[in-house]
């Protein structure tokens, strides 16, 4: 509910605080008292247009800031948390209005758009009279309206079989485009496909063959320095005795004679033993590399062709070799998909038509719902009507289908409240075809039935009993209390039955200090409530007469 509005520097508003109370609460006061500044005011901290022209005589900005206390489970926590804006249970709206007409919006101290001001200003309050056009009066909330009405009236789980079953088919449907586009590329491209993967296979590229094929060529253009050293290296052993035979023979001498030497013999004997062990190794080796050794210049040649080859098509892919294998793999893949394409859509479209099938009928089931719920709907706002003086008006909930381009999870129905005010005229949108005080008063009818299934923090109605009095204002008064048993209910009123029922009563007056006019609000006690109530009943002049009137009023059946 609102809480407490502060208002600095608003037309004839210097400084300005009010502390609300939950339930219904009336605001009363002479014409031009400055109760449309209050509304104005609070339009502005919930986003409305800002205008410079606001801004009190002398003063250099305004001011208007709104507190609520919300439930936890209310939409704007879930808004507001998209928005990295932290909450308890209370949030603060505030405008600022320079004079240059530019204006900030704030949401608990920070900085948000006027736009997020406004999308939060509209979950928190409705706004209803004579010149508003918000809530219900907007077409587009008609169908969350009946659905809230729907659930609260029946236990359904028809909304979420609806939205899974839409889930289903749009992705069955997106599953299905996409394995139609790719068969379609991939069948304009059919033989380039062919052409590739048989080039690449004929290849067939290996991981790490660049590499490889580089160090062969390498080694392969230095083959006759190679061999030229290996048989210079060669023929020095070959000119001398056997080397190892040498080594060997030199440690069968030294051995001899190691045992007289007392140890000194024995690291050059060992030192003999490897060297003639490694000497062996090393012509063994030799003898290896050299057998081994091909410095053909033809496998240059195919070392080099095939270098040149493997660079030439990953030239053409635009990729490094060592991906030639990967793209070998993409491209088999998406000829597999000309291949087995035609297979893979029909498939598809066959689970697709299933998906859109179940959706038609959960989307069906959902609408016969609504059907239901809004024939319970419309005869409830037709009983509200008569004794709101609205007796020859007729209200109806029109469901109609939606064309497929705007199906949703909410199913395939578009919901339009109308009314008719007169017999023999045809039914059309609310905000159309209503005026003045008597749509206020739909709007009374449409929400004492609704109580219950909206979630507003509060609902403003301003000049509801326009061109009414007697019973029928005594009519909207209970209709404003049985509405503000769920919901907080302000509302600003010129007639003393509506007045009277209030749970808590402001007067809003207007007083001139050193020549200047301020607005000022004040909740009236008991006394002072009966007061306002009998100059509502008589006028400037209050007499025992009027007095009496109110005092009846206020303590009379509020049923």
């Amino acid at each position: 509910m609102l809480t407490h509005l502060s208002i600095r520097d608003v037309v004839i508003v210097d400084k300005l605080d009010v502390d609300f109370a939950a339930g219904l609460c009336v605001l009363t006061g002479e014409t031009g008292a400055g109760k449309s500044i209050v509304l104005d005011s609070l339009g502005l901290a919930l986003g409305g247009r800002a205008d410079a022209g606001l801004i009190r005589s002398g003063a250099e900005k305004l001011t208007v800031s709104a507190s609520f206390s919300l439930p936890r489970k209310h939409p704007v926590h879930a808004l507001l948390a998209e928005q990295d804006i932290a909450l308890e249970d209370e949030v603060v709206l505030r405008r600022v209005v320079g004079a240059d007409g530019r204006s900030r919006a704030f949401i608990n101290d920070q900085p948000v758009s006027v736009g997020l001001l406004k999308e939060v200003g509209a979950l928190l309050v409705e706004v209803h009279g004579q010149f508003e056009t918000h809530g219900l009066l907007d077409p587009t909330t008609h169908i969350s309206a009946l659905d809230a009405y729907r659930r609260v009236k029946t236990a359904t789980s028809a909304d979420e079989i609806c939205a899974v079953a839409w889930t289903a088919w749009r992705t069955a449907a997106t599953a299905l485009k996409t394995a139609e586009n790719t068969l379609s590329g991939a069948l304009a491209e059919e033989d380039s496909l062919r052409h590739q993967v048989s080039e690449l296979t004929t290849l067939a590229p290996k991981p790490g063959e660049e590499q490889q094929l580089a160090a062969t060529r390498s080694l392969l253009r230095h083959g006759e320095q190679i061999m030229k050293a290996m048989t210079e290296a060669r023929a020095v052993i070959a000119e001398d005795a056997d080397v190892e035979a040498a080594l060997r023979g030199a440690l069968t001498r030294i051995s001899r004679v190691s045992a007289q030497a007392q140890g000194q013999l024995d690291a050059l004997c060992q030192a003999l033993d490897r060297a003639a062990i490694e000497a062996g190794e090393a012509l063994r080796e030799l003898d290896r590399v050299w057998a081994g050794f091909d410095a053909d210049p033809s496998a240059l040649e195919r070392a080099e062709e095939r270098l040149f080859a493997l660079k030439a098509v990953a030239r053409k892919h635009n990729c490094a070799v060592d991906d030639l294998a990967g793209v070998l793999a993409a491209l088999k893949a998406r000829l597999a998909a000309v291949d087995g394409g035609a297979e893979n859509v029909k498939r598809l479209a066959t689970a697709e038509r299933a998906a859109r099938l179940a959706y038609d009928q959960a989307a069906n089931t959902l609408s016969s719902a609504r059907q239901e719920a809004a024939r319970m709907l419309d005869k409830l706002v037709a009983k509200e009507l008569p004794p709101l003086k609205l007796d020859k008006a007729a209200f109806r909930t029109v469901i109609s289908p939606k064309p497929e381009a705007a199906w949703n999870e909410s199913g395939m129905d578009k919901v339009a409240f109308e009314i008719s005010t007169n017999p023999g005229l045809p039914p059309g949108p609310l905000d159309k075809i209503a005026s003045g005080g008597e749509l206020a008063r739909f709007m009374l009818a449409l929400k004492v039935v609704l109580a219950g299934s909206q979630d507003r923090a509060a609902l403003i109605f301003d000049e509801v009993d326009a061109g009414i009095s007697g019973a029928t204002a005594n009519a909207v008064g209970e209709r404003l209390a049985r509405l503000a048993k769920n919901v907080q209910v302000i509302v600003v009123t010129h007639a003393p039955q509506v007045a009277a029922r209030g749970g808590h009563h402001w007067r809003v007056s207007k007083a001139t200090r050193g020549g200047q006019t301020t607005t000022k609000v004040e909740e009236l006690s008991d006394t002072a409530r009966r007061e306002e109530i009998a100059r509502m009943l008589a006028g400037e002049k209050i007499t025992d007469e009027a007095r009496a009137a109110a005092e009846s009023l206020l303590n009379g059946p509020l049923s």
